[in-house]
């Protein structure tokens, strides 16, 4: 079994380096693509308007949602030891540092990562990026810059409504609910959490997150199979390897800033 195991290890490292290479030379093809000629601004607003703004119900609800729960868990907690007046430091730490940004990733590669997946799949099946280059237009100038400009800039701004939502649906069952005093949330809130510790490295994880999301979404477009099987393959790819990766580098950027 120990002989079978090693050639294919051998053989899925030595396919996987070269597609990460190449998946590394289209991040960078499409992050200085913004000073060719085939970008276009106007397809950018285009993607950015399709990656977040219709992906800002589902934030709003996951947030209210995610912001009530926190607050039914941390107060049963807390009460415990007398500290409710903390729950309002509780709710806004847990969005502002993990539940915000990580949630805002897993939720837009679900929605927005597996859609930009098949759009681009279903460009390459039916030939419309060989088409391109055949009409001498750069697809990656074109297609994939502005996707992938897109989602970098959309998930920050979505991760801060995230984080204003969630802690207002914590203080709608904090204070109404179970009764804790509205000065004190606010209050404790202001003066526990640090702007630069808290709320830029929350922004800057988002930041991270909607890289190597939308990169993995705009990968796996590229490079399906030109068949319906193929997309539909690379679309399931794109939702799991995105989310794992937003998993594990959040584990990596915690470890790093907090």
């Amino acid at each position: 079994m120990s002989e079978s195991f090693i050639p294919r290890l051998g053989h899925t490292v030595w396919q996987t380096i070269p597609r990460l290479g190449a998946a590394t030379l289209l991040l960078f093809s499409g992050l200085f693509a913004v000073t060719h000629r085939h970008f276009s601004f106007s397809q950018w607003l285009r993607q950015t308007y399709g990656l977040g703004v219709l992906s800002l119900l589902l934030m709003i609800v996951a947030a209210l949602f995610t912001g009530m729960v926190l607050a039914f868990q941390g107060y049963y907690a807390l009460v415990r030891f007398g500290a409710t007046s903390a729950l309002g430091t509780l709710v806004a730490l847990s969005l502002l540092r993990e539940l915000g940004p990580v949630l805002t990733a897993l939720l837009f590669a679900g929605r927005a990562g597996s859609a930009l997946t098949a759009e681009i799949g279903s460009m390459k099946a039916t030939e419309q990026l060989s088409a391109m280059e055949m009409m001498a237009v750069n697809p990656i100038a074109w297609v994939l810059a502005p996707r992938l400009w897109g989602g970098i800039v959309a998930v920050p701004i979505l991760c801060v409504i995230f984080d204003l939502i969630g802690i207002y649906g914590g203080y709608l069952v904090a204070v109404p609910v179970l009764g804790v005093n509205g000065g004190t949330f606010w209050a404790q809130m202001q003066s526990s959490i640090s702007f630069q510790g808290d709320i830029l490295n929350g922004l800057f994880k988002a930041l991270c997150f909607g890289l190597v999301v939308t990169w993995i979404a705009v990968w796996q477009g590229f490079s399906a199979r030109p068949t319906a099987e193929g997309v539909g393959e690379a679309t399931t790819r794109s939702v799991v390897m995105a989310s794992l990766a937003v998993l594990g580098l959040d584990f990596i950027l915690t470890a790093l800033l907090f």
